[in-house]
């Protein structure tokens, strides 16, 4: 069963990743980008590389010999379930009422930001053994987001172009894009500090009685 889930997950996000790029760099470059600029600008967006990330977990669990060690690690899954939960909550409640997509732009969409979060949230729950995360490891779960952040601003300020709206400091202010990062940085903090706090309550369930 769990090499059944493990395998969809890895298939179903790898399809929802080729179909937004399929999407995403042909209209990229008929907005006059190239496509070497098209490439870049897709894989900034924070949804695109976790959607990376989870399928690569999927790959270290199917394939545990193929140097895919650090997917397999207790902290990256477990800081996976939290930043896929901020990926779906962020888009929902900000993101989802700034356009309206229509056809496989709808597919892609629903897939990436609901789908995918969802069932790796799940998988996660049900198919991992569980105790060995830490509140320590909160700084380190935090590490791959912040980098991220960086690349995007220093990204933006170079071309004026930003991943998401609450990042433009060109528009918005530096002052006021600090606040914004603080916010969601002070969600994906208390996102990793609950999956701590579920994987310590899952250990009592994955133990064996007496």
């Amino acid at each position: 069963m769990k090499n059944i889930a493990t395998g969809f997950g890895l298939v179903f996000g790898a399809a929802a990743l080729v179909l937004q790029f399929a999407l995403a760099i042909p209209l990229r470059i008929g907005n006059g980008d190239t496509l070497l600029g098209a490439v870049i600008y897709f894989f900034t967006f924070y949804t695109i590389l976790t959607n990376i990330m989870l399928v690569l977990v999927y790959a270290s669990d199917l394939w545990p010999r193929q140097g895919l060690r650090w997917w397999r690690s207790p902290v990256t899954r477990g800081m996976m379930a939290a930043v896929i939960v901020l990926v779906g909550l962020f888009y929902h409640f900000v993101l989802a009422g700034t356009w309206n997509p229509q056809g496989w732009s709808k597919v892609a969409d629903v897939s990436l930001h609901y789908v995918t979060p969802i069932f790796y949230v799940l998988w996660w729950v049900l198919f991992q053994w569980h105790g060995k995360l830490k509140y320590a490891h909160i700084p380190v779960m935090l590490l791959p987001s912040t980098i991220w952040l960086v690349w995007a601003m220093a990204r933006g300020a170079l071309l004026n172009e930003y991943p998401y709206p609450i990042l433009e400091a060109h528009i918005l202010g530096y002052p006021q894009v600090a606040l914004n990062v603080l916010i969601v940085l002070a969600g994906v903090t208390l996102l990793c500090a609950l999956i701590v706090a579920l994987d310590k309550a899952l250990t009592r369930i994955d133990m064996p009685g007496p």
